[in-house]
């Protein structure tokens, strides 16, 4: 998802971009959309106009530190900005931009992932020199769907549709009324930190060297094998909740 800088005439200022996902800090997310929902004190670029020249903006991020956003925080009407009427919702809520967010992320990951491996069984043509080749790119999945290096939340967040509710009654739920799509939205985005996406088509047709190393990262990190700095941000209890959740939801993955 990228975030620009949008001009008075509704153009993105070019040298100003960001591409963003779970680690980006909220402040540099949503630049050049519309937001609506509730953050507290926490503040985002959406709902907001920029008043500046190319040339006056050396590096986004030093410049999106100094902006004052607090014209565009906490919508909840976007009203006074355009007629929603035509259109097929009048939110643009924040908590589906969140999950949007993740999902896109870690769908560009695979997708990376597995032209990269394409592009190295070319060169090698052996899967586990390929593989070798590519583990690095392959890793940052495993990264992404335990939501490691994730910006926290400071504040509660609070969405202005149905979309919340809507997306966490999709489950699937195990025994307990658990599911990877609860979420938190007080101090991060899920309650359970493994990304659903675990449950898509696009997981599970990986290419199956990049699916048999995922997944084995994934039960080395949730069994507590792995309890490196990188995966810190993993309770004991996150870990038992997941792997409980696995067990009667996607039975296959210990297989």
């Amino acid at each position: 998802m990228l975030s620009v800088l949008p001009n008075p005439a509704g153009n993105a200022i070019k040298a100003a971009a960001l591409i963003t996902n779970d680690e980006s800090p909220l402040r540099e997310r949503w630049g050049g959309w519309y937001v609506t929902g509730t953050h507290g004190g926490q503040r985002h670029l959406g709902n907001t106009i920029v008043k500046a020249a190319e040339s006056d903006i050396d590096n986004i991020k030093n410049y999106v530190a100094k902006m004052d956003l607090s014209t565009g925080a906490n919508v909840t009407d976007l009203r006074r900005w355009f007629d929603t009427k035509p259109y097929l919702s009048a939110h643009s809520d924040i908590v589906a931009l969140m999950v949007l967010g993740h999902q896109t992320h870690v769908h560009n990951l695979i997708n990376f992932a597995r032209y990269a491996l394409q592009s190295a069984m070319r060169e090698k043509q052996d899967s586990k020199t390929a593989m070798d080749l590519v583990k690095d790119d392959v890793e940052k999945i495993v990264r992404a769907m335990v939501f490691a290096g994730e910006a926290p939340l400071t504040e509660s967040i609070t969405g202005t549709s149905g979309f919340a509710s809507d997306f966490v009654n999709q489950g699937p739920r195990d025994s307990h009324g658990r599911s990877l799509r609860d979420l938190d939205l007080k101090h991060r985005l899920f309650r359970y930190p493994l990304s659903y996406v675990i449950y898509s088509k696009t997981f599970d047709e990986m290419p199956d060297p990049i699916r048999a190393y995922v997944t084995r990262r994934l039960r080395e990190v949730l069994n507590g094998q792995d309890k490196s700095e990188d995966f810190a941000s993993l309770s004991e209890s996150d870990r038992e909740a997941i792997l409980g959740i696995l067990q009667e939801t996607k039975p296959g993955f210990f297989n």
